[in-house]
């Protein structure tokens, strides 16, 4: 228990102390005049209330990783209280919050427009692709995985297939429509049972006659059982990744670019949404120990419970009753749903931007979304795992992209680039070991892979530092 409060209590200072920290380098200027009012079209552009903003991007970012991430990442064992907490801090709301301060000062620009401005042109053409291909792949994740939830839930003749046809209808309304019809009145709601569970969860650890055998005093060792095959590093940092560091995020933070009314306003949405559901992560990562008995029971509980699912209807059910646990399950099915409907019109987004094709009529939305309708639903015929572990290695490698492409922003503007160019390198890292050394990647062994990702990441870093040398002696020759 002391673990777990001395966690969430760093990370909440977190909030104040470092996240001003790199509000303070980056510089918020709130007489900036913000896209929803120099590009206000009704559609993506338009102001909207702060809470709503905050809501919006929270359940955007949600999704399952802070839930069914953190359950499946702290078999790993007691490292991964100690990455929810320094990930989030250090990375992933460094991560989130930049990529939203630089999309305001950019005009709402998408996540690959600002890549591409920092990294090249032909990085910006990668990224667009890759940044369509993960949102496409997280909408069809995030059909498939609530629609399962909600089919073991409802009656028999509203299965799976029925569930999916609703959810990907949902998904096609949420795109098209103005941003403040559907999703800004549904997420209220969503927003509203997925704090419930977090804070029923919660109150049930900290007040109730509960047990949570961190362990951390024996070490940081992997207690899963499979550790020689799926060893700590760097398979944890790819588990856990929403509830740390996600590239998926830097997608979301443009959208709500586009509805903040002011600057100074960004640290509280984007910096305090990652801060949010890293709490919950810890959250989830600690009421599953707690309910299994350890890390050496879980394992064994989610083979015979039926996965991470079973085990979050068990713990809701259990810890908050008939009713309060149907509130807290509805938090976890709207927590995907709320993240595959944004996920689409990011792509939305994104193609429309690198086409340099306005959004304000149906038709030209309708243009531009069916495609990516079409591509989603063939997507979703695939294995689901197969899906997920190329989703999880994509997330990440969007992170290292995004990391780098601020620090290069930061360092051109000669601010304390370090702040990004730390997890940058350590992102770098865990995606080049995890795709060289995972079965789904090459299945090099793990020592040649930890080996390549340092030499990757060395070559990363300098070539970071030439191109930053470079761009700064142009700058003197220019003064």
């Amino acid at each position: 228990m002391t673990t777990f409060l001395i966690a969430l209590a760093v990370l909440i200072s977190g909030y104040f102390f470092y996240g001003l920290l790199v509000e303070r380098v980056i510089g918020c200027n709130p007489k900036r005049e913000m896209p929803c009012y120099t590009k206000q079209d009704g559609i993506d552009y338009l102001p909207l209330p702060t809470w709503k903003v905050f809501l919006i991007q929270f359940l955007n970012i949600a999704g399952l990783g802070p839930i069914f991430g953190a359950i499946m990442g702290i078999m790993y064992g007691p490292a991964a209280f100690l990455w929810i907490v320094l990930g989030t801090i250090f990375a992933g709301a460094v991560h989130d919050f930049l990529s939203g301060e630089i999309s305001i000062r950019m005009g709402g620009a998408s996540l690959p427009e600002i890549v591409g401005s920092q990294l090249g042109n032909g990085v910006k053409q990668l990224m667009r692709g890759f940044s369509l291909m993960l949102m496409v792949l997280v909408g069809a994740v995030f059909v498939l995985t609530p629609a399962g939830l909600i089919a073991g839930m409802t009656p028999e003749w509203m299965d799976a297939t029925f569930w999916i046809a609703a959810i990907f209808i949902y998904y096609i309304l949420a795109t098209l429509l103005p941003i403040d019809k559907l999703i800004g009145n549904l997420y209220p709601i969503f927003g509203f049972a997925l704090l419930f569970m977090a804070a029923g969860i919660m109150g049930v650890l900290i007040f109730s006659d509960v047990t949570i055998p961190d362990g951390i005093t024996q070490g940081l060792y992997n207690r899963s059982d499979t550790a020689d095959t799926m060893p700590l590093f760097p398979m944890m940092f790819v588990s856990i990744a929403c509830g740390a560091i996600s590239g998926f995020h830097a997608t979301q933070s443009p959208m709500m670019a586009r509805c903040l009314k002011n600057e100074k306003l960004a640290r509280p949405v984007f910096y305090g949404a990652m801060v949010t559901e890293g709490i919950v992560a810890l959250i989830w990562a600690a009421a599953a120990i707690a309910f299994t008995g350890g890390y050496e029971n879980l394992g064994t509980y989610l083979a015979e419970n039926g996965g991470a699912g079973g085990l979050v209807h068990n713990i809701s059910l259990e810890w908050l009753g008939t009713f309060g646990g149907a509130l807290a399950i509805l938090g976890v099915i709207a927590a995907p749903i709320t993240s595959g409907d944004t996920a689409l019109r990011s792509a939305r987004l994104i193609a429309a931007d690198f086409m340099n094709l306005e959004q304000k009529t149906i038709v030209r939305r309708l243009a531009v979304s069916i495609p990516i309708f079409v591509l989603t639903f063939i997507i979703m015929q695939l294995d689901f795992n197969i899906l997920w572990r190329y989703f999880a290695w994509c997330n990440q490698t969007l992170a290292v992209f995004t990391l780098w492409a601020c620090t290069v922003y930061l360092a051109q503007r000669r601010l304390a680039y370090w702040i990004t160019m730390l997890p940058a390198m350590f992102m770098t890292c865990v995606c080049t070991t995890y795709i060289l050394f995972a079965p789904e990647g090459f299945g090099i062994d793990h020592t040649v892979s930890v080996a390549a990702g340092l030499i990757v990441t060395a070559l990363s870093a300098g070539l970071f530092m030439k191109k930053v040398a470079f761009t700064q002696n142009a700058a003197i020759i220019e003064d």
